[in-house]
């Protein structure tokens, strides 16, 4: 393999119905910055579909310079083989030094497939990717490689934190998790050089039949799309007790989220936890209440605006990281601060 030949930063614009998926944009923001920190001019978007050229417009808005548009029926609902074969077929054709694929369900089935059609590594479940020198700690034994992507992941469960690189494969893959990159802001009527590209399909024993979609609303809220989130934690005391929260969600207009603890306890549903083993959130405000503040859990939410911490212990590493924060009891604290939130808002009118 000629790493010479591999060249600029790629990211799969993941789409469901011909709409873009929020990862696709977030990971057009940090290719833009990685691509700088490399010196390239261009930042790659694949866009794989059927009648799916009316979306890049979109991408181009987001950062895309050029949209690789790859629109045969084949790909008209995600199925493994036929997307494999045709984002493998693009990385053989166009030799990107990066590809970045989001941590979805999607991603997931297609990231590794994609890495071992290709013969390199992937560095799955990314919260943060730079470019930097190889290995990090320079030894005499090995040699130090140069404007390498390094891509940071939780590992054991969540207990530590492993940074990874791909020197003598290409390209460098990782998928990166949803909400943690952030979009940058669109650039209206922003336009991207379009590439159509077709490797041809040909159904084999490799390709799933798809029978039939059957598609459910979820009852769940989505808290990484919510701008206030009260997230309670083991210190909450019992699923019962979070309404309390509950109710100083309501005041707010916000959404109620939790820690992995509350999790493990059956207090509350996986889609609702926060931190590296759950979801990345950047809210406006986040009320962390009963949280003590475990660094996994503090990796999912220490880029929200204002942070506001309730924990009866004051040497909670919780306070490390907010900007206000409250020692005391929280049964007396949060049904005091709703009362007082619901008062301020009828003065209001």
């Amino acid at each position: 393999m000629s790493l010479e030949e591999y060249k600029g930063v790629f990211i799969f614009a993941q789409q469901v119905d011909n709409e873009l998926s929020s990862i696709a944009l977030e990971l057009l923001g940090k290719a833009k910055s990685l691509a700088e920190d490399l010196d390239e001019k261009k930042v790659t978007a694949v866009l794989l579909g059927s009648d799916v050229k009316g979306l890049v417009d979109k991408l181009a808005e987001y950062g895309a310079d050029r949209v690789i548009v790859v629109d045969d029926p084949a790909l008209k609902d995600y199925r493994t083989e036929p997307y494999t074969h045709a984002l493998a077929s693009v990385i053989d054709e166009f030799k990107p030094e990066i590809l970045l694929v989001g941590a979805t369900a999607i991603g997931r089935d297609l990231g590794p497939r994609v890495s071992s059609r290709v013969h390199t590594g992937l560095t799955a479940d990314c919260t943060s990717l730079d470019i930097g020198d190889f290995p990090l700690e320079p030894s005499p034994a090995r040699e130090t490689k140069h404007k390498q992507l390094l891509m940071t992941r939780p590992a054991f469960g969540g207990n530590t934190i492993a940074t990874i690189a791909c020197p003598d494969f290409r390209p460098q893959m990782a998928t990166v998790r949803p909400g943690v990159m952030q979009k940058i802001d669109p650039i209206k009527g922003a336009k991207a050089e379009v590439v159509e590209f077709n490797p041809g399909f040909e159904e084999n024993d490799c390709y799933t039949e798809i029978l039939k979609i059957v598609k459910e609303a979820s009852s769940v809220a989505d808290i990484q799309a919510a701008k206030i989130l009260v997230s309670g934690g083991r210190g909450v005391g019992s699923a019962e007790n979070f309404k309390i929260l509950d109710d100083l969600a309501e005041a707010l207009g916000g959404t109620v989220s939790c820690s992995r603890a509350v999790v493990d306890s059956g207090w509350k549903p996986k889609d609702l936890q926060v931190g590296q083993t759950g979801k990345t959130v950047r809210p406006q405000l986040y009320f962390a209440i009963g949280i003590s503040g475990a660094i996994q859990h503090v990796a999912g939410m220490e880029e929200s605006d204002i942070i506001i911490a309730i924990n009866k212990d004051e040497n909670a590493p919780i306070f490390d990281v907010a900007d206000y924060g409250v020692v005391g009891d929280l049964n007396k604290i949060v049904p005091a601060l709703t009362k007082k939130i619901k008062e301020a808002l009828a003065a209001k009118g």
